[in-house]
């Protein structure tokens, strides 16, 4: 079973992949770059990752056929939401938490490359799968 501080210490590599990207490339660029280029980091650091992994919506019991994907999700743990925007928003949180919720991850990363610093800008979300689970292996 995972715990909370796997979780964290997967993150942190995570973190440290969007820090080197951002420190190659810089602010300015399109979304689309930036995640290509965070792929090859964590396929260079050995993380295993699927990228826009498509989401299923449920309306009651029936799937709806609908086209909803997430960026990147790391380890089957940790959804990243990837941005190049001016300002991260609230709508951006609530898609990140839908994410999570939809495929019952435990944490989510917002990660905006539009910044000067990846670390402050970077949003980490967690919800209840997370809380379940043990703080120690």
């Amino acid at each position: 079973m995972t715990s909370q501080n796997q979780i964290n210490d997967l993150a942190f590599k995570i973190v440290g992949c969007a820090i080197e990207v951002h420190k190659q490339l810089g602010p300015g660029l399109l979304e689309s770059i930036y995640e290509e280029c965070f792929c090859e980091e964590l396929n260079h650091r050995k993380l295993n990752f699927v990228r826009q992994v498509r989401i299923p919506v449920f309306y009651k019991t029936r799937e709806l056929n609908i086209e909803l994907r997430l960026d990147v999700l790391v380890e089957d743990l940790i959804i990243c939401e990837l941005k190049a925007i001016e300002t991260l928003l609230p709508v951006h949180q609530a898609q990140l938490l839908s994410y999570m919720k939809l495929l019952q991850k435990p944490k989510g990363l917002l990660i905006n490359f539009h910044t000067d610093n990846i670390t402050k800008s970077m949003i980490p979300l967690v919800n209840e799968y997370f809380s379940e689970l043990p703080k120690n292996p």
